[in-house]
Order: structure tokens, then sequence, then C-alpha cells
């Protein structure tokens, strides 16, 4: 009796559980409609996001700088999400997408110009709209301006999605130019940075080496270049200086912007050379010439460079007695022999014309100049010659003739150096080489009166000053 009553009410129960639930899920649909038709009716759809797409809107939203549907600004009462209120932040990303947004941002970029670098190489790197680069091109006097590149140098670019918006380059220490776009296009203005000029006197005593002497008394290394090319007629700066021999130098510094640029001009200097005093002035005279002069007005410009190339040591010295290396037998040595790498430029003495360019038995590759109906340098051993370098050709000062190399009778690089007076060897080092031409006379009171107070900051027993011109 009891097993059948069970097997009767077990069903029932069964029913009972499926009415029960039933009736738990209506309940609570209609009660969310109820609370959805009390509020306006507002869609439901947010309530079927997953927490990862919640998750995903809110970070987008945050990343446009647009407060998320979970967020509110600052002291201001969230608002329900169904609520009757402006779109929310999901539809405002809609309407501008995120990387729509970025494309919008200004990017800016600075680059180093390496060697061969062009502009047009540049703009492609950067993917930079090309069209843009024609338009620069286009612009009265602007194309010179930005083909002449310089290793080095650094770019400013500005721009947008690969729009050109802004570009700015430095011509130089007074000069930059500057790019910018507006609504009618691009527009170049080159603008003035205007130059501050201080006169600087520092003095030294060398222990060891020039630069070292240069840079302990607070200059730059192109102002002890500067000085060794002042007084390079009368000392051998690489044999003559000694320890103890000493400086004085007035220069400029410029300075932008309350910014030190570079070390300038010397303006005055004085170097003690084993005892014996040097001093140089710098003169510009009324047609725009400047050149460096003695006290009294001569010129420290020689006519001819002492040294013709940048050498590590003197290998061998002017020696009617020597022994040829190669040939061991005794047999004049009629020059200089300046020991350099190979490929070092070796540079004409002076004014004058080639006579000669090519090979001669040992001196191998060999240039003959000549500089007046008197005197011939000649340079022997060469690697190869300068393009410009061929008999007939003027070649002034400094110019580059030819590179150090080892042909001919040579144990090693080097540059064979030889110096002749109507045909008479000369030693290169100790010749008395003939001067270039005196001060005017018509400016010589303007000189002295400029020379005056240059010369006085030389004598100044304090050490390093600065003074302001």
């Amino acid at each position: 009796m009891a097993l059948t009553l069970h097997r009767t009410l077990q069903p029932l129960s069964r029913l009972r559980h499926k009415v029960s639930a039933a009736f738990w899920l209506q309940s609570g649909a209609c009660a969310v409609v109820a609370w959805s038709l009390l509020h306006g009716g507002a869609a439901v759809a947010p309530a079927a996001r997953t927490p990862a797409a919640n998750a995903g809107s809110t970070a987008a939203a945050t990343a446009s700088g647009t407060p998320s549907a979970n967020s509110s600004a600052p002291g201001t009462p969230a608002r329900p999400a169904g609520g009757a209120s402006p779109p929310s932040s999901s539809m405002r990303l809609a309407a501008v997408p995120g990387p729509v947004a970025a494309q919008l941002a200004l990017s800016s970029i600075d680059v180093i110009v390496t060697r061969n670098d062009t502009l047009d190489g540049i703009f492609r790197r950067l993917k930079l709209n090309l069209a843009d680069l024609a338009s620069l091109r286009s612009l009265p006097g602007l194309r010179a301006r930005l083909d002449s590149l310089r290793p080095g140098e650094s770019l400013h670019f500005t721009h947008q999605d690969g729009a050109l918006v802004g570009l700015e380059r430095r011509l130089n220490e007074s000069q930059t130019l500057k790019v910018s776009r507006e609504p009618s296009g691009l527009k170049a203005d080159v603008l003035q940075n205007p130059l501050e000029i201080r006169t600087r006197t520092v003095r030294g005593r060398i222990d060891r080496s020039l630069f070292e002497a240069v840079g302990a008394a607070g200059a730059n290394d192109q102002t002890a270049v500067a000085l060794a090319d002042i007084f390079g007629w009368d000392i051998d700066f690489v044999l003559d200086v000694r320890p103890g021999d000493a400086f004085v130098v007035t220069y400029d510094q410029i300075w932008r912007d309350g910014a030190y640029v570079k070390d300038g001009a010397i303006q005055a200097a004085a170097f003690v050379n084993q005892g014996r005093e040097f001093r140089a002035v710098r003169y510009t005279d009324p047609e725009g010439g400047s050149h460096y002069y003695t006290p009294d007005g001569r010129s420290l410009h020689k006519a001819l460079l002492r040294a013709p190339v940048d050498f590590t040591r003197v290998s061998s010295r002017f020696n009617s007695a020597r022994r040829h290396p190669i040939l061991n037998r005794i047999r004049a040595h009629q020059g200089v022999d300046y020991a350099a790498p190979m490929g070092t430029p070796v540079r004409a003495a002076g004014d004058g014309r080639v006579r000669f360019a090519g090979r001669k038995g040992g001196y191998g590759n060999l240039v003959e100049i000549e500089h007046s109906a008197s005197v011939v340098t000649v340079y022997g051993h060469l690697s190869r010659f300068a393009k410009e370098t061929r008999v007939g050709a003027h070649v002034t000062q400094g110019t580059v003739i030819a590179y150090v190399g080892m042909t001919g009778l040579a144990t090693g690089p080097h540059l064979h150096y030889e110096y002749r007076v109507n045909g008479v060897f000369k030693n290169p080092q100790t010749v008395v080489l003939p001067g270039a031409p005196p001060l005017d006379a018509r400016w010589r009171a303007d000189f002295l009166a400029r020379s005056a107070p240059l010369l006085a900051s030389l004598d100044a027993t304090r050490g390093t000053m600065l003074v302001s011109r």
C-alpha cells in the first residue's frame, strides 16, 4: 500500500517542480518587460553584451579620451545604462572610429642626414607624400636650399598621416628654413637667428701637446688648429714645439639665444717657442679681405707652406750623405720624407703651375710645381693624382694635388718633398720662405688703431678673462 502510494505521488512531485520552474521564469520575464516599459522602453541590447565586450568598449573609450558607459566625470552622478540620456560612449566611438582619430594626430620626427642622403630618399623612407616634395621644390628659391644636404645635420619633420605639415632645417648659424602648411598650401620662410659675439682671451703652457694645452685653457680644438695655421709658416708644430712653450689667444665665441655655438676667428695671438715670441693680429681691410699681420704690419702669410701634408713623423731628413734604405749605398737625400698613412691628401705648397705629373724613375708617381722663375717644389712616391692635376694646370696654395703612396723606391707610405731654388736643392725645413705682400700703406693708420686694443689683450696680467665687444 505504501509502495503504491509513493509511486502515485512521484509523478505529481515532478509535475510540481516543472510548474514551479516555469512559473519563476515567466515571472522574471514579466518583471523585465514591466521595468523596461516603466523607464521609457529603452533598448535592452546592452544586456546581451558579454563582459569581454564591455571591457573592450571601456578600454577603447578611455584610449580616445571619452568616458566609458561605466564611468562618469568627477562630480557627475552616473547615469543608468538604459537611461534616456545622450548616446553612450560606444556610439560616439562608432561616429569617430579609433583608427580615424589616430590619423588626426600630428607626428614629429627628427632625421639625421647620412652620406648620399637626398630629400627624395628621406621622403620615401618616411612614407611622406611625394606630391608635397614637388610642391616644395616649386617654391621660388627653395630648391637649392633643399638639395644641398650636409651629412650629420638634423631635419625636423611634422606630418599628418603622411601629408607634410612642417619642415625645419638650419641653413647656417644665423638662418633657419621653416616650411609650414597653410590653407592655401605649403609656405616657406627663412627665419633669422641673431648671433652674439663674445670675445674671450685664454692663455696656457704646453706640457705634452698644443691640443691638450688649448683644451685645458678652455678653448676648443678648432682654435688650436687655427693657432697652428697662423704661425705655421714660422713654427713647425710637429717638430719644433717643446714643453714649456706658452701661448695667449684672444678669439671670438659665437652664441645664439644664450647658448654657446662654436669658437669663432682668432683676433690676436702670441706664441713663445723655445724662447722666441711670435705675435699676430687679424685685420679686415676696407675691401673685406681678412689676414694676419705682425704688430708692425708685416704679413704672416708666406708664399709657400713649410710642410704640404699632414704627417705623423719625419722619416728621413735632408741629408747629403744618407745611406739609401733600398740601394744600400751612400746617396744624397735632397728632400724631406714625411711619413703618413696611405691616401693622405698632398697639397700644393703655394700658387703655381704644374709642369710635370706622371711617373719618373725611383720617385714613382711625381708632381712638379713651378711657383716662380726660380722656385720649384717636387712631390714623390704618390699613390695617385688628384682629378685636376695635369701638366699646365694652375693651382693655388693648399689645393689637393695628389695622395700619399709608396710608388718607386719606397719602403713604406710617405711623401718625398723637395724645394729647389734655381735648380739647387734646399732644405724645406730651414729654407727662408718668401713672404706675402705687406699691408697696403693706405690702410696702415686704420690697422694700427684697430689692432692696438687686441694686442693689449695679450698683455693682460691675469689668466683667462671674458670681455664683451
